[in-house]
């Protein structure tokens, strides 16, 4: 049997269509493949499988890219990723051992925290302290491994300051590549990289360079105002979405 026989139609369909989805948003916002990505398919596979799944998918995308990354990208990007390596075994081990019911919750209120952190009053647009950065990546790293999402302490650190909407995308896009990477590593090291997740990723890719495709296209006509607005509007939308389908 084909390793991909193990999932039926409808699963892979739902599949195709978050991953075009969260790669336009990615393309568009510089984040949101995992933030979108994960919940959906959280309800077709189970969560372990989802979070190894997206992170396939976020690290091949931004393997593409990273040359323009590492060119465009913050200090405090490397500084971040440093963290996010050393933490994200630990979210991973967590998720293992919790069942799939909680680990659903834990998923969407994830999701949900980004978008009350984007909402918050903006403070003076400085770059944060040592204290605030070592905060954000250790944070970012336990829920690379429990949720597959680096997205929701990393988004706020970046959109809510007076920095260059490129620089913001690009360290946001590296962080989230070597996160992903690291989640993957640490997948096949408790034995969780299963064949057939690998082989799913790759039928999905061609949506997602599509789905990023346009997503960039898009991003280079729209304000930067209008950007930042969109990042809150598909923070608080994945949250909701995510709620919703738990009730």
């Amino acid at each position: 049997m084909s390793p991909l026989e193990a999932y039926d139609s409808l699963e892979i369909a739902t599949a195709l269509l978050a991953a075009f989805g969260s790669a336009f948003v990615r393309g568009l916002t510089g984040f949101g493949m995992a933030i979108l990505l994960v919940p959906i398919l959280a309800l077709a596979l189970s969560p372990l499988e989802a979070v190894i799944l997206a992170n396939c998918l976020s690290f091949a995308i931004g393997v593409l890219e990273i040359r323009r990354l590492v060119r465009d990208c913050e200090g405090s990007a490397w500084w971040i990723s440093g963290l996010v390596v050393a933490t994200t075994p630990l979210g991973l081990i967590g998720l293992a051992a919790t069942s799939p019911g909680v680990a659903r919750v834990a998923i969407a209120l994830i999701g949900l925290s980004a978008f009350v952190a984007i909402i918050l009053p903006h403070g003076s647009g400085a770059k944060p302290g040592g204290l605030a950065t070592g905060g954000v990546g250790v944070m970012s790293g336990l829920m690379t491994g429990y949720a597959g999402m680096p997205g929701p302490p990393v988004v706020p650190y970046y959109v809510r300051r007076s920095i260059d909407r490129e620089t913001a995308k690009a360290s946001m896009m590296l962080i989230f590549t070597i996160a992903a990477a690291t989640g993957l590593v640490s997948g096949a090291a408790i034995g969780a990289l299963d064949l057939r997740l690998p082989l799913l990723a790759a039928m999905l890719f061609p949506a997602v360079l599509v789905g990023n495709a346009l997503g960039s296209r898009f991003s280079g006509r729209i304000a930067d105002r209008v950007w930042r607005a969109l990042v809150a509007i598909v923070l608080g939308g994945a949250a909701l979405a995510a709620i919703l389908r738990l009730i």
